[in-house]
């Protein structure tokens, strides 16, 4: 596919000023300039929240409630996170939990629900999902817990519905679904899956981990139980957030110290927090915030400076998303996982998995990444899809994952690298 047939990058979205915000984007590899199409495994971060974590550390690096100045900034910074977070997802600080991971905020999670669980209970997970939301609720059937789990339409590796509908019943007690699949872009209706999960008297838990860098979360219009997500996959550092609706989080019985109170949050905060990286998480959703003020000045409230930068951002990978998939498909020999009808890219992140003949994905990989291309190889922790797929036994797929700081011309570039492959010019 020529260049003059390209779809064309017309947003009002600017990449430029976003661009210069991030550090990382400068570095080159073996001459090239450093495409980070990386991005489903953690983004790379703003300046300001390198600063803001380095100011941590320098001074306010201290533990919390101590009747001393580091130790009362770091106070400030623990609620001022909790208070970002609360904007981010809109909900009550004290429904927030920071953790190291959503890995492990989920398994602390499943150990508290599994308390309540008796034999027979059921959990439903999907075969789309990252392991983090599967293998922490399958763990529960050493309590009598049954886990179900629901297919996928292998043609496009959407969530099957109907099977979704049909495995709830009225012994299930949760439904666990990813907000958008990590391994192929695909978003699910997390509205419907929370609306049948609450309509058998099941909790629903979303992981938004993939989802946050691409949308907006509500999760008071979601009325979801409990949603995950980790703020390195938000321009942030690695740290893990916690979403809960109070009732849930005052009711069940977290394993914990003895020296944390029963009050929220910090019932489910036992052990010393990662402040300096709370302190990346404020400068993380600030910069979003400011994102969505260049493009929006009358905006005031940190909030709807977030949705104004989000309404930006959806846009403009929209249209990278349509340069990508069209390349892509344009290319022999290229076997494409995920959504690749236009008309349903509202149905998708710019996230895609492909194979190539005669390449394996590790073999793609690398020889992008020697051009300074970064994608990943393998199945990314959705193992249940891999399998689904049949790629699992063979290296997975490659993934490209783009975000807002990605342009038009990195995306020529790597289909031009593809191309070569397959036409050698």
């Amino acid at each position: 596919m020529s260049s003059s047939t390209k779809p064309a990058v017309v947003s009002r979205f600017d990449v430029d000023w976003a661009r210069e915000q991030f550090p990382a984007l400068r570095q080159n590899v073996n001459g090239h300039p450093a495409v980070f199409f990386d991005a489903p495994g953690g983004t790379q971060v703003p300046q300001r929240v390198i600063d803001a974590i380095s100011n941590y550390l320098v001074t306010s690096n201290a533990n919390t409630r101590g009747a001393f100045a580091t130790s009362a900034r770091t106070d400030e910074i623990y609620h001022a996170a909790h208070v970002a977070m609360a904007d981010f997802l809109n909900c009550d600080p004290g429904e927030v939990i920071f953790g190291p991971n959503m890995t492990t905020l989920t398994f602390a999670l499943s150990r508290a629900i599994g308390r309540e669980l008796k034999s027979g209970d059921e959990l439903l997970v999907t075969r789309l999902d990252h392991d983090a939301n599967v293998s922490p609720w399958v763990a529960l059937e050493e309590r009598g817990a049954k886990v179900r789990t629901a297919d996928i339409q292998a043609a496009d590796c959407t969530l099957d519905m109907f099977d979704l509908r049909a495995k709830v019943r009225r012994t299930t007690r949760l439904v666990a679904v990813g907000y958008a699949a990590n391994a192929v872009g695909s978003i699910n209706d997390v509205a419907e899956v929370v609306r049948l999960a609450h309509g058998a008297g099941a909790m629903a838990f979303i992981d938004a981990v993939h989802f946050t860098p691409h949308g907006l979360i509500d999760v008071r219009a979601l009325d979801c139980d409990f949603l995950a997500c980790s703020s390195y996959k938000f321009f942030g550092p690695h740290m893990g957030v916690l979403y809960g609706k109070r009732e849930h989080l005052q009711r069940l019985r977290p394993y914990k110290l003895r020296a944390c109170t029963d009050e929220l949050p910090d019932r489910w905060e036992s052990g010393t927090q990662n402040h300096e990286g709370m302190a990346g998480v404020i400068a993380a959703i600030d910069y979003l915030a400011d994102l969505g003020r260049h493009h929006s000045p009358e905006t005031t409230t940190r909030r709807a400076a977030l949705a104004a930068a989000y309404e930006a951002i959806v846009q403009y990978e929209r249209e990278l998303s349509e340069r990508l998939i069209s390349g892509l498909l344009a290319i022999p020999g290229l076997a494409f996982y995920g959504i690749k009808d236009p008309e349903k890219f509202n149905q998708r992140t710019p996230t895609v998995a492909i194979r190539m003949d005669g390449h394996t994905p590790r073999e793609l990989a690398a020889h992008l990444g020697e051009r300074g291309i970064f994608t990943w190889d393998g199945n990314y922790y959705a193992i249940d899809l891999a399998e689904r797929l049949g790629v699992q036994q063979s290296g997975g797929m490659l993934r490209i994952g783009l975000t807002h700081y990605n342009t038009a011309e990195e995306i020529d570039r790597l289909l031009h690298e593809l191309r070569q492959l397959v036409t050698g010019r």
